[in-house]
């Protein structure tokens, strides 16, 4: 697969739209040639945003998981099972409910996702050295089986191998947590591993990002505050992604910082796919973005203590 590295002609800093922290540093402003493969991307602004998000989805390829048994309008044949996680899971290219589509509010054009089977919405292309910009906000519908939890969904990135490694549906990756009340935690699915400073209360079974603790090797943390909005608003989300580090912002807080990521066999991961997930819940996203940087904003490297 090609790896696409967003390179563009000159570096210029500009200060992002709608982030309460700081500039990219080195951002690489240059409009960017268009790419006009099936794994290309559309072109850059002249602040060096590349949009992902276009109304054919061109950009993506589909991937839908294991049916829930309570799943109705399948084709005849159709795995399903109350277990999602094992079976036969639907496939690439099979979107036959619509869990992903695009539609407009507005001025907005918005990626939907149903939630009612969970699937992964991926990029075509892989990217490295990038900061990565999305809003996202809940709708009202739940799904089994997980009409009784919290609204969960996800950002994965450093995505890698074959489509449903886990749970027959996701990619091995780095996951931006995005579930109600827990925007920017970190879950490495299938694999992946990370270094992390967290620490964590006595009487308290997952470990929390903290910035003034040491650097462990660390599976899934919760973030370290929880600055998302009340559902039906819109929240946002950057990721930035400098080598194998990264660090992860809700409405302009950074709330985690990761390095030394690698992969389920111990090679240095820093580049790879970007999905999104649809895990039972309904929910939008809007203005998916990203451009390349060099190195991590100052005063997001600070907060992170990188």
């Amino acid at each position: 697969m090609r790896t696409f590295n967003l390179f563009f002609l000159s570096a210029l800093f500009v200060s992002m739209t709608g982030l309460a922290l700081g500039q990219d540093a080195a951002v690489q402003d240059a409009p960017m040639k268009k790419e006009m493969s099936a794994g290309g991307v559309s072109a850059a602004d002249g602040d060096g945003w590349t949009n992902l998000l276009d109304a054919d989805l061109t950009q993506w390829e589909t991937w839908i998981g294991v049916p829930h048994s309570s799943v109705k309008g399948l084709p005849e044949g159709t795995y399903q099972s109350k277990n999602v996680h094992e079976g036969t899971p639907m496939g690439l290219g099979n979107d036959v409910k619509n869990v992903f589509s695009t539609k407009t509010d507005g001025d907005d054009l918005l990626l939907h996702v149903t939630g009612e089977i969970y699937g992964g919405l991926t990029t075509k292309a892989e990217f490295q050295n990038y900061h990565l910009q999305m809003k996202h906000r809940w709708g009202e519908k739940k799904w089994p089986p997980r009409v009784n939890t919290k609204r969960d969904s996800g950002v994965l990135y450093h995505c890698y191998d074959d489509h449903g490694k886990f749970w027959n549906v996701w990619k091995r990756c780095v996951e931006y947590q995005v579930q109600e009340k827990d925007y920017g935690d970190l879950f490495l699915l299938a694999g992946p591993k990370a270094t992390s400073r967290a620490s964590k209360k006595a009487n308290v079974k997952r470990y929390k990002f903290d910035p003034e603790a040491d650097y462990a090797l660390r599976g899934g943390i919760s973030a370290s505050s929880e600055p998302d909005l009340p559902n039906g608003q819109w929240n946002t989300i950057d990721i930035y992604v400098v080598g194998d580090r990264a660090i992860h912002v809700c409405n302009g807080v950074v709330v985690l910082a990761i390095k030394d990521i690698t992969t389920h066999d111990g090679e240095r991961l820093d580049k790879g796919q970007i999905q999104l997930q649809s895990e039972a819940a309904e929910c939008d996203y809007k203005e998916i973005r990203i451009r390349t940087i060099t190195e991590f904003p100052e005063d997001l490297a600070k907060a992170a203590n990188m």
